[in-house]
């Protein structure tokens, strides 16, 4: 059993979840994976499933009755994680926009620097580095970011990024079931929450590119949370 876990949700991947779990597997750190698939209708838990056997003890997989947002899927992920001996659990995308290479150097920073939480950055030191995404796609991410540091004061410049590495103690002081938000504004308010209790927080510089198997799960719901969330999280305060 590996001290890390990388938790991966899916909903409709089957172009990707093969793909990505052996990336994963070929790192030369040892990573544990769990998938948590939202009862995917294309068949990707199946494939999960077939690639268990070739993996036992390495990968593990979670079914979900229905798909109710990639924050409930995290959560669920996340106590999964705690139930277990995982010292620190990542979050990371099935789609490629992560890269997997970039597994070790989130984990390093938390296990060899003393950082509670390392975030996979898109835009640190003033750099943009999104690949094959418009220009208003872009400049809507960044400039949320910007809106959401302004709002909260919190110091991390990629507020909505889906990249993580936590040390468990970060998951275990924050109130799972307490978390309001599903979309972007999950990833928000993780950060937001590990600011407030004091936890050190890292930016680790990575290029996000955009999928090219799959189709995008992004929507204007999502967005809306983002933006209207983070000002009903700041004016009314969020519970601890």
């Amino acid at each position: 059993m590996s001290d890390t876990l990388v938790i991966i949700p899916t909903y409709n991947e089957k172009e990707n979840v093969e793909l990505i779990i052996r990336a994963v597997f070929s790192q030369k750190k040892t990573f544990d994976i769990l998938i948590v698939d939202d009862n995917s209708p294309d068949g990707t838990s199946h494939i999960v499933q077939k690639l268990i056997l070739e993996f036992p003890e390495r990968l593990f997989l979670e079914v979900r009755k229905e798909k109710t947002g990639l924050g409930a899927a995290y959560i669920h992920g996340f106590k999964w994680a705690l139930d277990k001996d995982y010292e620190y659990i990542i979050e990371m995308d099935a789609d490629f926009s992560h890269n997997p290479n970039d597994l070790i150097r989130l984990y390093e920073e938390c296990e060899k620097n003393n950082t509670d939480m390392a975030v996979g950055s898109r835009y640190l030191n003033g750099d943009i580095n999104v690949v094959n995404w418009d220009i208003k796609r872009i400049l809507l991410s960044y400039l949320a970011s910007q809106y959401v540091r302004i709002i909260t004061r919190i110091p991390v410049k990629d507020t909505t990024a889906g990249f993580v590495c936590y040390k468990r103690k970060v998951l275990e002081a924050i109130h799972l079931d307490k978390i309001q938000f599903v979309g972007y504004a999950f990833q928000i308010e993780l950060k937001y929450k590990a600011w407030k209790r004091n936890f050190k927080i890292k930016e680790v510089s990575i290029i996000f590119t955009d999928r090219i198997r799959g189709k995008s799960k992004m929507n204007g719901s999502i967005i809306s949370e983002a933006v209207f969330g983070v000002l009903k999280m700041t004016l009314n305060g969020i519970p601890k």
